[in-house]
C-alpha cells in the first residue's frame, strides 16, 4: 500500500527538492541543474500519494551512474519519509499487561513476525517494523524502560533486532510450511529457505530505515544524513573497508576502467595533432606570402610504455593492492607489457596470476600462498623487498618502463633502502608511488613515506575515486 510522502520545508516542495539534491551532492552524487529541473518536473507530474512512484521517478531523473542507488534510497527515506512520528497504528504491538507503555510481549511479537515472514506480506512487515521501533523506543527492550537522555525515547535498531532475533525464526517457518503441505524435495526446500532469508533481510532493513527516520526527527535530518548515510563504493577508504565493501569495490573495477579508457581516448584525440612545426608552416606559406597561413603540425607517434608494478600485499594494504591490480589488469591494453611483483619481506614475480582470462576472485590468496614473500617474521620490509627485486629482476626496469609502487611505506623501522629505489627510479621512464594512507599520517611512527617521496612522486590514494584520478593522470597519451 502506497503512503503519502511527508514533506517538511518552509520553502514548500521546490525548496524541499533543493535540500534533497544538496544532500545528494554532499554524498558524492553528481546532480546538475538539468537533472534538478527534470526532478521538479517529475514531482509536478506524479501524485505524491504514491510514494514508490515518486522514488522511482526521482531516481530516473537524478541518477546517472551505477552504485549510487543505495545513497539515493537512504536519503530519500530521510527527506521523503513515509510518515511522521509513529504514523498510523495499523499494527498493535502486544504487551504483557494492558498499560499503553507496558513491557512488550516478545513471544507474542515473534509469533506475529513469523506469520508475516511466512506469508510474505511486505506492507504488513513495514507496519510491524514501525510499530516495534516505536514501542521499544518508548518502553525499552522487554520492558526494561531504557530511555534516552532527558527521558526522551531512544531509537535503536540493534535493540529491536536483538529482541526480535528474526534469523532464529527461519527453521520454525520452514517447519510450518512443510506441515502445511509444501513440497519437501531438496530443491524446493532450498528455494523456500532462500526466500525466507531474503524476507528476513528486508525486514532488518525496514527496522534500520525506521530507526534512522525517527532519529532524524529527534536530532535533525541533516545531522543524521551526515553520519548515517552509507558511502558510495568509490568513496570508501581502502584501509577501513570491511569485506563486503571490498567485494563491492571489486565489482566497480570494470566500469571504472571503461570510464578511464574513454577519458584517455578523448585526451589522445585532442593531442593527436601534435605541436606546431614552424619550419613546415613557413615553407608552406611562401607561395602565398603568408596569406592565408596554413599551420603545419608535427605528428605525434606515441608508444605504449611497459608497466612494472611493485605492490605490498601485507595486512590491510592487501585490499588496496588487490583493487589497484584489478584496475591495472582491466587497463593492461593501454600498455605494451605489464609485469607484477608482490612483496612482504622480499619480492617475487606474480605476473602469471594476472594474465588475461585468469580467475581473479581469489588471486590475493594465491599470491600469499604461492609466491616466496616471507623471510623471517612476515612483517613488511620495503628495503629488503626493493633489494630482492633489484637483484633478481632489476633489468625489468628500462627507459621504456613506467614503475608503479603500491604500499603505505611503513617499514617496521627497518632500512628503507633509498639508494636501491633511487637507482630503479633513475632507470625508469616514469615512476610513481600510490599510498592508501592519509597524507597527514605520512612520516608518523614507522612510516618512511616522506623519505620515499623525496625519491619519486607519491600520491595519496585512500579511495577508488582518488585512485581513478591519479591513474587517469598517469596513463600514457
Amino acid at each position: 500500500m502506497d503512503t503519502a510522502v511527508s514533506i517538511g520545508s518552509e520553502h514548500g516542495l521546490p525548496g524541499h527538492l533543493v535540500e534533497f539534491v544538496t544532500a545528494l551532492r554532499r554524498h558524492g552524487v553528481s546532480v546538475g541543474p538539468g537533472e534538478t529541473v527534470d526532478a521538479a518536473r517529475v514531482l509536478g507530474a506524479l501524485d505524491l500519494i504514491h510514494r514508490e512512484h515518486v522514488r522511482e521517478g526521482l531516481a530516473a531523473a537524478l541518477l546517472r551512474r551505477s552504485g549510487q542507488r543505495q545513497v539515493f534510497d537512504t536519503l530519500f527515506e530521510l527527506y521523503f519519509p513515509a510518515a511522521l512520528g509513529a504514523g498510523s497504528a495499523e499494527v498493535e504491538v502486544p504487551r504483557v499487561d494492558d498499560a499503553a507503555d507496558g513491557p512488550v510481549d516478545v513471544d507474542a511479537l515473534r509469533d506475529i513476525l513469523a506469520d508475516l515472514l511466512r506469508d510474505g506480506d511486505t506492507a504488513a512487515l513495514a507496519e510491524l517494523a514501525r510499530a516495534v521501533v516505536d514501542a521499544l523506543g518508548r518502553s525499552g527492550a522487554a520492558g526494561t524502560g531504557v530511555r534516552g537522555a532527558g527521558g526522551q525515547p531512544s531509537w535503536s535498531a540493534y535493540q529491536a533486532l536483538r529482541v526480535l532475533s528474526p534469523e532464529t525464526l527461519l527453521a520454525r517457518i520452514l517447519d510450518e510450511l512443510r506441515a502445511g503441505g509444501a513440497e519437501e524435495d531438496a530443491f524446493s526446500d532450498e528455494v523456500r529457505r532462500r526466500e525466507i532469508r531474503d524476507r528476513i533481510a528486508a525486514f532488518r532493513k525496514m527496522i534500520t530505515d525506521e530507526v534512522r527516520r525517527r532519529t532524524a526527527e529527534q536530532r535533525g535530518r541533516d545531522q543524521v544524513a551526515r553520519t548515517a548515510v552509507p558511502k558510495q563504493a568509490e568513496q570508501v577508504e581502502f584501509l577501513s573497508a570491511h569485506a563486503e565493501q571490498l567485494a563491492q569495490l571489486r565489482r566497480t573495477v570494470h566500469p571504472l576502467a571503461r570510464r578511464l579508457a574513454s577519458r584517455l581516448a578523448v585526451r589522445r584525440r585532442h593531442a593527436r595533432r601534435g605541436t606546431l612545426d614552424m619550419r613546415r608552416t613557413l615553407r608552406r606559406s611562401m607561395s602565398t606570402g603568408g596569406v592565408p597561413m596554413r599551420p603545419a603540425y608535427r605528428k605525434r607517434r606515441p608508444g605504449r610504455p611497459e608497466l612494472v608494478v611493485l605492490c605490498d600485499v601485507s595486512g590491510s594494504v592487501a585490499g588496496f593492492s588487490h583493487f589497484t591490480l584489478l584496475l591495472v589488469q582491466a587497463l593492461r591494453e593501454q600498455f605494451s607489457k605489464v609485469r607484477v611483483f608482490a612483496f612482504v619481506e622480499r619480492a617475487d614475480e606474480v605476473t602469471h596470476l594476472f594474465d588475461p582470462g585468469a580467475e581473479l576472485s581469489g588471486v590475493m590468496q594465491r599470491v600469499l600462498r604461492e609466491a616466496d614473500l616471507v623471510a623471517f617474521d612476515g612483517h613488511s620490509d620495503y628495503g629488503g623487498s626493493f633489494g630482492t627485486f633489484a637483484e633478481h629482476w632489476g633489468d625489468a626496469v628500462t627507459s621504456k618502463t613506467s614503475l608503479l609502487v603500491l604500499g603505505d611505506a611503513r617499514t617496521n623501522y627497518r632500512d628503507p633502502n633509498l639508494t636501491v629505489l633511487g637507482r630503479l627510479v633513475g632507470r625508469a621512464r616514469h615512476a610513481h608511488w600510490l599510498n592508501p594512507e592519509p597524507r597527514r599520517q605520512w612520516g608518523t611512527g614507522d612510516s618512511a613515506a616522506l623519505r620515499y617521496a623525496g625519491v619519486l612522486p607519491m600520491h595519496e590514494c585512500r579511495t577508488a575515486a582518488q585512485l581513478a584520478d591519479v591513474v587517469e593522470g598517469l596513463l600514457p597519451v
